[in-house]
């Protein structure tokens, strides 16, 4: 299965919310969840009919595919890690998915929006504890240090960030951005997660 490459909008009118794909244009009035509410489609705007239990789960499983940019099996290895764990299956699901290195890139500013925190993973420019790291899933550990390359920060774009991006941070991790570097100081806590995921019904789906 290819990856998606069509409007990521229509991914979100299709969830029926935020899935902050977009960047600035997501928090602003130019939001197309905002101003087109309704599922993509010719018959987008039709009665739409109560959905089932099923449907609720398979909903809830896509949103958080497309939010993260995770494919199906990449997901599923995910739930199966997350099932292996300690603890709460689908709180250790999303505290998977936001450890994953193109997601903290995003989470600190240095990507406006999660494919771009992923492209700039992939081209190289950030190093994880000072060394190039250009997988997007490696997945972080408390004390990680990800910073950006040496010769990356003299771009225009990255020596725009050191004034800071006004990004909310979250709590598990610092941000220092007048040198480009942030460091997880912890792992995530399901409350630390600000996404509107109900993993609860994921992981009915998978147990079904």
């Amino acid at each position: 299965m290819a990856r998606y490459t069509g409007s990521v909008c229509r991914l979100c009118r299709r969830e029926g919310c935020k899935l902050f794909l977009k960047g600035e244009k997501c928090y602003g009035p130019n939001c197309t969840v905002g101003k087109r509410p309704t599922p993509p489609g010719e018959h987008g705007q039709a009665r739409q009919r109560k959905m089932s239990e099923y449907g609720l789960q398979l909903r809830e499983k896509q949103k958080a595919k497309r939010a993260y940019g995770v494919l199906e099996n990449q997901f599923h290895r995910y739930f199966e890690e997350a099932e292996r764990q300690k603890g709460i299956t689908g709180e250790n699901l999303l505290v998977l998915l936001e450890r994953r290195l193109d997601n903290v890139v995003y989470r600190v500013g240095f990507g406006a929006s999660r494919p771009m925190a992923r492209q700039l993973v992939l081209h190289g420019h950030i190093l994880v504890n000072g060394k190039k790291v250009d997988i997007p899933s490696y997945l972080v550990k408390a004390g990680d240090v990800i910073s950006v390359k040496e010769k990356s920060a003299e771009s225009e774009y990255f020596k725009g960030l050191r004034e800071g991006t006004g990004k909310v941070v979250p709590s598990w991790l610092t941000i220092d951005a007048a040198n480009l570097k942030a460091t997880v100081d912890a792992l995530p806590k399901r409350e630390e997660i600000d996404l509107t995921i109900q993993e609860n019904l994921i992981v009915e789906l998978y147990s079904r």
